[in-house]
């Protein structure tokens, strides 16, 4: 559904607009809701409302008392606000989740199929290094018989 990666500048009041060629997408999918949250990766994550439901039943059902699952409710649960785009196409990111992304003015939209990741410049500056070092050994289970 969503691919690709865009960047896109924030307004001075924390805005994203979304692109033109995901906007009707991403609205039909989210019944006029959307979900955005942290991710432990110190990214943001968008999502449909209807999408991130199931997402976040699951995470809910973890042990608050295991350390590990309690750390992962509260980035991802904890963090997560409901958003509506507004008239232009635009949803507000909440400061604190734009310090928890070290968001300056330039982001990176990312489409990851059911969802999106924001990225800071340098945190995808980053993730794309980290790829071609990870890509340059074995690759990963589930990817030995790709063809690309």
């Amino acid at each position: 559904m969503f691919e690709g990666a865009a960047a896109l500048n924030l307004d001075a009041k924390g805005r994203l607009a979304i692109p033109a060629r995901h906007r009707d997408a991403l609205l039909a999918a989210s019944e006029g809701s959307l979900v955005l949250t942290a991710h432990p990766h110190r990214c943001l994550l968008l999502y449909p409302s209807p999408a991130w439901q199931p997402i976040r039943e699951q995470i809910l059902k973890a042990s608050s008392l295991d350390p590990r699952s309690a750390s992962i409710k509260r980035v991802l649960v904890g963090n997560a606000r409901t958003e509506e785009p507004d008239s232009a196409g635009r949803i507000l990111i909440a400061p604190e989740l734009r310090d928890y992304a070290k968001f300056e003015k330039t982001v990176y939209l990312v489409g990851m199929g059911s969802h999106f990741e924001i990225w800071s410049e340098a945190g995808w500056r980053q993730q794309n290094d980290l790829a071609a070092e990870a890509l340059s050994g074995d690759l990963p289970p589930g990817f030995g018989d790709l063809v690309l």
